[in-house]
């Protein structure tokens, strides 16, 4: 789960940052000194969401390791981490991509990868996952972090992301644009006001958290996906099936305070779940 929201969430702020810097340095004032240019509004959008999310997606991995506290294993120091490292590189070779970093952070069960390339990623593992599963059902949630990088899902979902603050930034500028005019009719000054300033910024962030929703659907179905990854690495589906059933009875392990509150599991925060239900899921990949 940090994987997806830890990017959701830079990408967030740092799309809102940008707008508030280029509202502040004037660098969208074009766009609205003689009317509305929709088709440059839409060219100023993109560079605006795709950028927000390329960086995202650049820093994903640095902001990984801080936020969680890994320690990559340079040097394995016991059997144990050898094991880790065995186990991801035997997966890699196998999925066809080059052998991501490995990393352990303290914690109650957990995992994720993260990376811009497939070939430059990093795979971190919870101590609370090791002690409390066995290798087998280990294994499997390796696999299936290995399945996200191979599947390129980090890629894939900093795309989709694009497209969605595309039009986050397109809406709210429009919509700012209307509120503005609507404040100021018969005000013969030419380009924008207040009212566009400070409905862009707010819109930004509304809109922000619409996109989430829409970005954590995205994550939904590529959970699914890699499930069946990691089942194919394995050869068989039964060690992930036990590893989502032993995760159900688990206590999850605990985000970053700055994501804490995404971290709902109930009520409006199933919207924002970058993950299925443990049953679905587990149905998913009994019939699959």
């Amino acid at each position: 789960m940090k994987r997806i929201v830890l990017f959701v969430l830079t990408n967030l702020a740092v799309v809102v940052v940008l707008g508030i810097v280029a509202n502040l340095l004037g660098v969208n004032r074009f766009l609205t000194a003689n009317g509305l240019n929709l088709g440059a509004l839409l060219g100023f959008a993109a560079v605006m969401g795709f950028g927000g999310a390329i960086i995202s997606l650049l820093i994903s991995k640095p902001v990984a390791k801080w936020s969680a506290g890994v320690q990559v294993i340079e040097q394995p120091r016991n059997a144990d981490e050898a094991w880790i490292v065995e186990t991801v590189r035997r997966f890699a070779e196998k999925a066809g991509i080059g052998m991501p970093e490995v990393g352990i952070f303290e914690g109650e069960p957990n995992a994720f990868a993260t990376g811009a390339f497939k070939n430059s990623a990093l795979v971190a593992v919870s101590t609370g996952l090791l002690q409390g599963m066995t290798r087998e059902e280990v294994e499997a949630v390796i696999g299936h972090e290995v399945a996200h990088i191979a599947n390129g899902d980090m890629v894939t979902m900093a795309l989709i992301q694009g497209v969605m603050n595309t039009f986050v930034v397109f809406l709210s500028r429009v919509i700012g644009y209307a509120v503005d005019s609507f404040l100021r009719r018969g005000d013969s000054r030419s380009g924008p006001g207040i009212g566009y300033y400070i409905t862009t910024i707010v819109l930004d962030i509304l809109l922000g958290f619409l996109a989430a929703i829409i970005v954590a659907w995205f994550s939904r179905q590529r959970e699914f996906r890699a499930d069946a990854g990691s089942a194919g690495l394995l050869g068989r589906k039964q060690p992930m099936i036990n590893a989502l059933a032993r995760l159900g009875g688990m206590v999850p392990g605990e985000l970053p305070k700055s994501i804490q509150a995404f971290g709902i599991t109930s009520g409006v925060g199933k919207l924002f779940s970058t993950h299925p239900p443990i049953e679905e899921r587990i149905a998913r990949l009994q019939t699959a």
